[in-house]
């Protein structure tokens, strides 16, 4: 074997891993919900999908309350409820729950789809619109859910099956 040949078998099994970075910023948070953008920054800004959480609290209910801000590992959750009926629904798409890894106080903190505060336990809802939770919908309200899910979930499943690393960084700017 030549010194080439031993390189390029070398290059197959030390593959140097991409990051992806992630951001929901957090723009209102009222009564009962939060409303966010989720941003993928990991070359340049650019604007996923709309997000919907529970409220801030600064003593935590158990699910009715979002995740604190700070920068979290993703990885795939490949059990549980919501696994099973996503492998149902999206076929060959579903790899596993995009899952937020080491919530401080917080478990099984998923990315999936739904409408309003009531269809999130803490979890972070995908959507293509949004209503202002101000006056309009204080219960937060996202729709086309499952066609942001369906847009958004593939590259960031890719990445974590590749084993990218793959990180979200929650950012508050709403008033708390």
């Amino acid at each position: 074997m030549d010194f080439k040949c031993i390189l390029r078998y070398v290059s197959k099994f030390n593959k140097t891993h991409e990051k992806m970075k992630l951001e929901v910023i957090r723009f209102s948070s009222q009564k009962d919900s939060t409303n966010g953008l989720l941003m993928d920054v990991t070359d340049e800004i650019k604007f996923l999908c709309y997000t919907l959480e529970d409220e801030y609290r600064e003593d935590k209910i158990m699910s009715e309350t979002r995740i604190p801000a700070g920068t979290y590992k993703l990885k795939l959750r490949k059990v549980g409820g919501f696994h099973g009926r996503y492998a149902s629904k999206y076929g060959a798409m579903h790899k596993g729950m995009i899952h937020v890894q080491d919530v401080p106080n917080f478990k099984y903190i998923l990315w999936h789809t739904g409408n309003t505060d009531e269809h999130t336990a803490g979890c972070l809802l995908l959507g293509d619109t949004q209503y202002q939770n101000i006056t309009k919908k204080p219960d937060g309200f996202i729709g086309s859910s499952v066609d942001a899910y369906k847009r958004v979930y593939p590259a960031i499943a890719e990445a974590i099956e590749r084993g990218d690393d793959v990180e979200v960084t929650y950012i508050d700017h709403d008033t708390v």
